[in-house]
């Protein structure tokens, strides 16, 4: 049982480094990683959210949430504005640069998942899907 145990930890391990290095290279062109895309994505569902909540959401320490927003903002896929009710804090948005660039993103992540689950039947597709959603919730707890 122990090995099965560390085999399944093994591979989460590696599926994740694998298509992180993927995507670390596919991304190159737009001078981003893997790590830079969670924040361009929350964005682009919630323009004006505070760098604070971003952080949380994304479940980054606020070091190196500020690291990667100051990278962003310094290719120009980012902009902040002070917060008007505090001054203390700022609000994100994305630049049209960003957003001309976000259905690309996309596009790179989906043809990821179509590599990886391409010997995959549609049922398989599902079952594993719903099997990671819940070991994630079941982590989340972990976190804490």
């Amino acid at each position: 049982m122990p090995d099965e145990s560390m085999h399944f930890i093994k591979l989460n391990n590696k599926i994740f480094r694998n298509t992180q290095i993927y995507l670390d290279r596919v991304l190159q062109k737009y001078e981003l990683s893997y790590g830079a895309c969670p924040y361009l994505f929350i964005l682009e569902q919630n323009e004006g959210i505070s760098q604070n909540k971003i952080s949380k959401e994304i479940g980054n320490d606020k070091a190196m949430s500020t690291r990667t927003i100051t990278k962003l903002i310094e290719l120009d896929y980012m902009y902040k504005e002070e917060d008007e009710k505090d001054s203390r804090a700022y609000k994100l948005y994305l630049t049209a640069k960003a957003k001309d660039i976000m259905p690309k993103i996309h596009e790179e992540f989906q043809i990821l998942v179509n590599l990886i689950t391409q010997d995959l039947t549609p049922e398989e597709k599902l079952i594993t899907t719903m099997s990671l959603k819940k070991i994630f919730n079941r982590t989340q707890g972990l976190r804490e």
